[in-house]
């Protein structure tokens, strides 16, 4: 099921602040069958606009499409979603398998054939061992799945994860997001989860859509993102440890910075910033372009040098190299950049140059 998301905005009225725009005029298409970040820092519009795809909000004005279906005006239970909160939202009087069979019961399905959808969603999510059992005698992952088996034993045409890794450790994270999209693959159902973590996103994404203060920053697969940001803030957001940005200048078809100088293309001189990927440095001893290694953090095959930055020795960036580099602090190194992991943004609009 296509999700089409057309000029939609979304305003608040609060009392000290007056009108606040969650939701800016988006404009979104969500592939039909594919698991779909949202992403973008707090505050930034990602749960609000959740919330009008499920009908828990209505739009200040925009349409929203499920594939040629206008569901804008249509009540949250007609939609066909399924919505799991970040706090999982269970019932804690209710067994696991009373929790999942409720939204069954609700719609007045049969109990024979409510018992069997219920066994068979959580089977799909490895809980089917736990069914009579109580939400306090879960884990938090658990937990979450149960909240994942109630979500689609529906059968519901779009699957909606508001924050759903956030109350779990870091070990449990990274197990669950797997069986998410293990989960998500296996239905084939198009799903839509919020967060404002970027690897989490990256990591198991068919697209994602880069929000910031309810306006949509930049969409696509996540590496071509990653690879080709259209603007500071997405080359900024994406990315560990996080792009290097440095003051710099386009000077006679010359791009100059920290005593360096790449030839450009045609360009009016004017000052820019420079981005530069941490992995965009390569080492090179045949390079001018040397710098003094201040500190060296080395993380198995990887090492993560952290150098000052030489025109203005408060700050620092960082330049990852492989770990069979043995590199002390102290050192000197030669380094030319990759010209695929060095961008020129405008330093007034921040877009892409």
């Amino acid at each position: 099921m296509e999700i089409t998301l057309k000029n939609l905005t979304k305003i608040f009225q609060e009392k000290d602040k007056g009108e606040i725009t969650a939701v800016n005029n988006l404009n979104i298409t969500i592939p039909s069958g594919k698991l779909v970040g949202l992403l973008g820092p707090s505050g930034c519009g990602k749960s609000t606009t959740l919330y009008l795809i499920a009908g828990l909000l209505n739009p200040n004005k925009g349409r929203i499409f499920f594939g040629d279906e206008d569901v804008t005006d249509m009540p949250p239970e007609e939609r066909g979603i399924g919505l799991v909160f970040q706090n999982y939202a269970l019932y804690p009087h209710m067994t696991v398998r009373q929790n999942i069979m409720f939204p069954l019961e609700n719609i007045k399905v049969e109990k024979q054939e409510a018992l069997k959808r219920s066994q068979e969603m959580a089977d799909l999510v490895g809980i089917g061992e736990l069914m009579d059992r109580k939400p306090k005698q879960l884990s938090g992952g658990q937990q979450q799945r149960v909240a994942i088996a109630r979500a689609l034993v529906k059968k519901p045409r779009v699957l909606l994860l508001d924050e759903p890794l956030s109350n779990l450790d870091a070990r449990l994270r990274l197990a669950t997001r797997e069986e998410i999209k293990r989960i998500q693959r296996e239905t084939g159902i198009t799903t839509l989860f919020v967060t404002h973590d970027q690897e989490e996103a990256m990591s198991i994404s068919d697209q994602i859509v880069l929000l910031n203060f309810g306006i949509k920053q930049q969409e696509g697969e996540p590496q071509d993102v990653y690879d080709q940001p259209d603007n500071l803030f997405s080359a900024k957001f994406l990315g560990t440890p996080p792009i290097n940005i440095f003051e710099g200048e386009i000077k006679n078809k010359k791009l100059i910075f920290n005593d360096m100088e790449l030839t450009t293309k045609d360009s009016p001189d004017k000052n820019v910033l420079i981005g530069i990927r941490p992995e965009g440095f390569i080492i090179d001893k045949k390079s001018a372009f040397s710098l003094s290694v201040y500190m060296v953090e080395t993380i198995g095959r990887d090492t993560t040098l952290i150098i000052k930055n030489p025109l203005d020795e408060e700050e620092t960036f960082r330049a990852i190299v492989d770990a069979s580099h043995r590199i002390k602090p102290g050192d000197t190194i030669k380094f030319k950049i990759k010209p695929e992991k060095l961008f020129v943004f405008d330093p007034e609009t921040g877009e892409l140059l």
